[in-house]
């Protein structure tokens, strides 16, 4: 039996992709949006499937329907997010805004995998001065789970697009381990690297169609292994279309360079609200959503470097490199790593938050197959939880506020008892 794995806040389904390509089998999945569950269960109808508050899921009936028993799961993936990064202290697990995180608690208690992957935006290293991030990892512990917490850039492990984003990995075998390397080891102008870009993954698109209602076959044959794995198996190019713009829109698009944003526009075009925005500092800890929209407004690519973050306004703020107008939903999902055969349901504002949302599927594949090929589900359980290790950063300096996380999570290490937290 290949091994098991269940998906909570599963969204569309990148993650549980990644691990499905790496030979797992997908068991359960759990969303509350109805959408992103209408697309996960097209793409998974091999997995059970729960359209539901997580807080109201009975995890040991879970078990029961899936024909699992409590502690057989070999990892449980997926990452709560966090709503509005709630005040830490003595009363942290009374607090109505840390409910997702504590479910997430609860199921890890109830499943007992015997690995868990947890994923979550970067904000979520300087929360509260790390408060947050170290109440997350001491109720983990306490589960009798060895973690390890890492900033990943998505970039390094061949991503085209300058991501970050903050996972945490644990197991019950007492297994000491690593995140996978790299294959690309950036450093300096990390994001200027050649060898993964836009061009590897949009520029053997032709352009888009003007018509959602319009499905582009392929021209030519893939010219790469990438291309091949992208175009999937389906044989036509969907939701590879882009509705007719207006004339001021058109303009503001055909005034840009590659590389130039809303502010390098002549101020005649310069929208209201993106000099509001581009006049915004966000600091350390802000709460993902009052951050808004990115403070640059549109932005012109560059077709020989990775893209910008894929979010739920790149098709309203990322200009394609060559052609005039946004890019498309495919042109995300490929940014993101999806092969064109997977569906996404839901108007273009639900799929485009769909794949914004999601773990690019290399990435998770990668750490599928590192967890089952490098350290594997066998052991006894030790019961002996611990924080591993960290790396938060890249730079030589680092914020107040990162300063105050890493003085925090140096206090939860192997040797440390971890007093027990009830969920």
């Amino acid at each position: 039996m290949s091994n098991t794995v269940f998906s909570l806040f599963s969204g569309a389904g990148g993650c549980s992709l990644g691990f499905k390509q790496a030979g797992y089998s997908i068991l359960y999945a759990n969303d509350i949006d109805e959408f992103a569950g209408k697309s996960y269960s097209d793409n998974f109808p091999e997995a059970a499937f729960d359209w539901e508050d997580i807080n109201k899921l009975d995890f040991k009936s879970i078990l029961l329907k899936c024909r699992i028993k409590e502690g057989e799961l070999d990892i449980l993936v997926g990452g709560p997010p966090c709503q509005g990064f709630s005040t830490a202290g003595a009363r942290f697990w009374e607090d109505p805004r840390n409910e997702l995180l504590k479910s997430y608690v609860r199921a890890l208690g109830a499943i007992k995998p015997k690995w868990f992957l947890m994923e979550n935006v970067e904000g979520l290293l300087t929360a509260k001065n790390g408060k947050y991030l170290f109440e997350a990892a001491k109720a983990f512990i306490a589960l009798g789970y060895k973690i390890r917490i890492e900033k990943i850039y998505a970039h390094e492990f061949g991503v085209p697009q300058r991501r970050k984003r903050v996972l945490i990995v644990g197991n019950r075998l007492g297994k000491d381990f690593n995140f996978p390397k790299p294959a690309i080891k950036l450093s300096g102008k990390i994001f200027r690297n050649s060898d993964v870009t836009l061009a590897h993954v949009i520029g053997g698109l032709p352009n888009a169609a003007s018509s959602k209602d319009i499905v582009l076959p392929y021209i030519a044959p893939p010219e790469d292994q990438f291309e091949a794995y992208l175009r999937g198996t389906s044989g036509v190019i969907k939701e590879h279309f882009c509705p007719p713009m207006s004339e001021i829109q058109l303009q503001r698009i055909m005034a840009l360079s590659p590389g130039q944003t809303m502010k390098d526009m002549p101020e005649h075009l310069q929208h209201e609200s993106f000099k509001k925005r581009a006049n915004r500092r966000v600091m350390d800890g802000t709460p993902t959503e009052k951050r808004g929209g990115s403070p640059s407004g549109l932005k012109r690519l560059i077709i020989n470097e990775p893209c910008l973050t894929i979010t739920g306004a790149a098709t309203r703020e990322f200009i394609h490199p060559t052609y005039h107008r946004p890019l498309t939903i495919r042109e995300c999902a490929r940014i993101q790593t999806f092969p064109d055969d997977f569906n996404f349901h839901g108007s273009a504002s639900d799929k485009i938050q769909q794949i914004g949302n999601a773990i690019p599927p290399i990435i998770a594949k990668i750490f599928a197959e590192h967890i089952r090929d490098d350290y594997g589900f066998d052991g006894n359980i030790s019961g002996d939880g611990g924080l591993i290790g960290y790396s938060v950063t890249k730079a030589n300096a680092m914020s107040p506020s990162l300063k105050k996380t890493c003085a925090l999570l140096d206090s939860l290490t192997i040797n440390s008892p971890q007093r027990k937290i009830a969920i």
